[in-house]
């Protein structure tokens, strides 16, 4: 009956892994109730390592390559075995195959602006977004602190843990560095290096290698995009308050013109827009005379307070210069006689 036992096992001559497709990091050779035969065939391709685990400890460990499995070739299993000689019968032990390819284009970003200290701001929210390529270099480390004893384990279930190491480390990779929040958007590839010198060792606890990291986007929030870019505007001016001022009405001039196009006050607008604008004018006339004629000095207050007095108040002369204004709207057929008497109507009030 041994016997008959005996012929019915079957017996394995050649252990390989033929990969059918992506995504699969490790694999278990499908042992049933197979017995390894002295002297069988391990086949290891470029891009595979495979390990021999016996009765749930790692043993030995395989490169590319065609093995003879003997007592020679498999050392620490014939330690553990006690084999003392070589070996004649058949043996059982766990073979697993891990993929040492590159795993590419793997996606990292921020789902929420994170916070740094940033030598030039002092703190800022960022967002950052790329991808990144890592592959298996110790199956050994691969199989006791990831994979474990499953027949397979694929990419997915890898990589929200790699995710959240790659965003965990974003910080220190950034203070590590020492580069300021600018060099680093200007410069991407210098914070992608950065980032992957933090990694490397994170990374190498699991048994795998960082081969590439890119940065596709580094950017604040809208809200504090445009606090740079003021802050960009005044450094452009430096400490020269004149050309500041300059800068500053520049920047009213395009929502003064949607203000007083857009309001139900009709084209014109009313007395009091006028007065406000007169006052933007005379600050612009100020301003620039003085940025031509390259002095440099700023308007003094009283003279800005002087300037924007008409806001304060409604002059005849200023009810005349509108008045003129629609009256030319009106003859060359922009207003109708009605809108015209009606807006004359609603200016003449104001003087009373």
């Amino acid at each position: 009956m041994a016997l008959m036992d005996f012929i019915k096992k079957q017996f394995i001559d050649v252990i390989e892994w033929t990969e059918d497709s992506d995504g699969t990091l490790a694999w278990r050779f499908p042992m049933a109730d197979m017995e390894i035969q002295n002297g069988a065939v391990l086949v290891v391709r470029e891009s595979q390592m495979a390990v021999f685990v016996n009765e749930g400890q790692v043993a030995d460990v395989f490169g590319p390559g065609t093995h003879k499995l003997t007592t020679q070739t498999l050392p620490v299993l014939t330690n553990l075995k006690n084999w003392d000689k070589l070996f004649q019968s058949p043996f059982k032990s766990d073979v697993y195959f891990f993929s040492t390819r590159q795993q590419l284009d793997q996606k990292w970003g921020t789902p929420q602006p994170i916070t740094i200290r940033d030598k030039d701001f002092g703190a800022v929210r960022l967002r950052a977004f790329g991808n990144y390529a890592y592959r298996i270099t110790d199956p050994k480390a691969f199989y006791t602190e990831v994979s474990g004893t499953r027949p397979a384990y694929p990419v997915g279930d890898l990589e929200g843990q790699l995710r959240g190491l790659v965003l965990q480390n974003i910080s220190n990779a950034i203070a590590g560095s020492g580069v300021p929040f600018l060099d680093l958007a200007a410069n991407q590839v210098m914070f992608a290096d950065a980032l992957t010198k933090e990694l490397t060792p994170v990374f190498a606890k699991l048994g795998l290698k960082v081969e590439s990291m890119t940065v596709q986007n580094l950017s604040l929030p809208e809200e504090l995009q445009k606090i740079l870019d003021q802050k960009i505007g005044m450094g452009m001016v430096g400490n020269d308050m004149g050309k500041f001022m300059q800068y500053q009405t520049a920047q009213a001039i395009p929502k003064f013109a949607e203000g007083s196009g857009s309001g139900g006050g009709g084209i014109a607008g009313d007395a009091m827009g006028l007065g406000a604008g007169v006052a933007l004018g005379q600050v612009m006339a100020q301003n620039l005379a003085a940025g031509l004629q390259g002095s440099g000095n700023a308007p003094q207050p009283h003279a800005v307070a002087a300037a924007a007095a008409p806001a304060a108040g409604v002059k005849a002369e200023d009810v005349m210069a509108t008045l003129e204004k629609l009256g030319e709207l009106k003859s060359k057929g922009i207003l109708t006689q009605e809108e015209f008497d009606s807006k004359k109507a609603e200016l003449l009030k104001k003087l009373v």
